[in-house]
This record gives structure tokens, C-alpha cells and sequence, in this order.
């Protein structure tokens, strides 16, 4: 189970993912959590810092969940050239920023969600404006209608790790 490798310690699940592919190129996927609104106490920038040394593949992803825009474009900033993308989660939103940092790390701030887009962060919506017009609480229930799926396309050298392009996909109807 893949989960954020700046989470406390003892917390279930593993914070890297290490694989190989059909073409015999080493990988790694790593989850982080950012602190902006977050509850997070374990700093996700010296965290990350810390596992580089620790992955031997070149072709390095980093999935960068948290609320703050500016926490998600610091990091990309922060990796540049020392991982091959940086992709932020969370919000929901896909933002339309994606771009190729002069070191050759892809960033996008969020790849958004695969889910219903008549919705609210996809929540029924008619519960969510009941919640936000009342200020009475209520159970969320996940919405059904017009599924995308959100995702970002990557070209990389296998070699160096260097990424050459990211294009920002949704797909739906």
C-alpha cells in the first residue's frame, strides 16, 4: 500500500514504491504529503531529500498531495532536476500549468481527479450547497454524474531520468 513517506512512523503502508517495467527500466513512485492545512508534522521537502539517496532508479515520480498551490509549486521547484516529475493531488481540480522545468523534471500542480464532474469535488453537489448555505452538517454521498478521468502523460529518458514533454489528459464523456 502506497501512502505518504512523510507520515509518522509505524503508520501502515510504504512511502516509495520500487518497480521495473516490461522494458526493463527501473522506477520509482514517491507519495508525500504536504503540510499547508494538512495536519502534517513530518516536513515533505527533507523527507524527499532523505529517500533520493535510497532509490537507484533514474525514472523517479513524485505524487505531491496537499492543499496549497504554493506548497505544490515550491516542490517542483525544489526537485527540479533530481526526479523526473513532480505532480500535485488533492484538490480535485486539474490546473492547466503543466510545463517541463529547465532542470527536466515534468510539473503539473494537480493532475485532478478520475471521477463525476457534476459534482463538488465529486460529492453530490445539492448536499454540499445545502451544507455551505445552512452551516448544518450532513453525509456526504459521492455524486454519479459525468465521469472523467484525469491524468498527465509523461515522455522521459529512461536513461538519464530527464523528462522531455507532460501533456495534461481528461477523458470522459
Amino acid at each position: 500500500m502506497l501512502r505518504p513517506a512523510n507520515l509518522q512512523p509505524g503508520v501502515p503502508g510504504h512511502g516509495v514504491f520500487e518497480g521495473t517495467t516490461e522494458n526493463g527500466v527501473d522506477y520509482a513512485i514517491i507519495d508525500l504529503q504536504g503540510c499547508v492545512f494538512m495536519n502534517t508534522t513530518n516536513d515533505p521537502f527533507h523527507a524527499v531529500n532523505g529517500l533520493l539517496g535510497s532509490i537507484k532508479a533514474k525514472v523517479n515520480l513524485v505524487d505531491f498531495r496537499a492543499e496549497a498551490t504554493s506548497e505544490k509549486v515550491a516542490m517542483g521547484w525544489h526537485l527540479d532536476g533530481r526526479v523526473t516529475a513532480v505532480l500535485g493531488t488533492h484538490t480535485h481540480v486539474p490546473t492547466a500549468d503543466e510545463r517541463v522545468l529547465p532542470g527536466g523534471t515534468a510539473y503539473q500542480t494537480d493532475v485532478g481527479m478520475s471521477g463525476p464532474y457534476d459534482s463538488v469535488i465529486g460529492v453530490e453537489k445539492e448536499l454540499v450547497l445545502h451544507k455551505f448555505l445552512t452551516g448544518m452538517p450532513g453525509k456526504f454521498e459521492a455524486a454519479k454524474g459525468n465521469p472523467k478521468m484525469c491524468a498527465a502523460l509523461i515522455a522521459c529518458d529512461p536513461v538519464t531520468g530527464r523528462a522531455s514533454r507532460i501533456q495534461r489528459i481528461m477523458l470522459g464523456e
